[in-house]
């Protein structure tokens, strides 16, 4: 039997064919991540380097541009995995791009456990913005940068502009 899932046919597990983050999802994570070639400890004290990754990341950690270039691309395929793996209802490119963006900055737990992921489940694409801004606190406290990273991604999911945001 054949299925759809999010524009992907899966014919149990064969040929799967799955989105993967455009050029536009890939710059909203460049130009709110930025890169620092230097580890330092992101708002809630993680050591982070390149354009916010903190896997196996330490103090002192050094890299160079095309380093952080690289190892961007190849986290992209783990966070992509998460909303194609999550997400069980078709979404266009710019709703992909804006998803895959908001699970790299906030994890796949929070995806999986949040009413955002619910809500675009039952196919209510118009209530998913409101749930993406919801997420703008970090250690429990709004960040100003959040707020406008959210509204990023709100407006990217809804495929309005998003790097015009004051």
């Amino acid at each position: 039997m054949m299925t759809s899932k999010n524009g992907r046919w899966n014919w149990y597990g064969e040929n799967e064919e799955t989105m993967q983050i455009s050029e536009e999802g890939t710059s909203l994570i460049k130009s709110y991540e930025g890169c620092r070639l230097e580890a330092y400890q992101d708002s809630v004290d993680v050591w982070t380097i390149g354009y916010g990754h903190t896997k196996g990341v330490k103090e002192g950690d050094k890299i160079n541009q095309e380093e952080a270039e690289y190892m961007l691309q190849e986290e992209m395929i783990e966070y992509e995995g998460y909303i194609n793996d999550l997400v069980e209802v078709p979404l266009e490119q710019c709703q992909f791009d804006a998803l895959v963006c908001w699970v790299y900055n906030l994890g796949p737990t929070n995806l999986k456990n949040s009413t955002l992921l619910k809500v675009l489940n039952e196919e209510d694409y118009s209530g998913v913005p409101e749930q993406i801004k919801r997420w703008n606190k970090a250690g429990g406290v709004i960040l100003g940068g959040l707020v406008k990273r959210r509204e990023a991604e709100a407006n990217l999911f809804q495929g309005k502009e998003w790097d015009k945001l004051s």
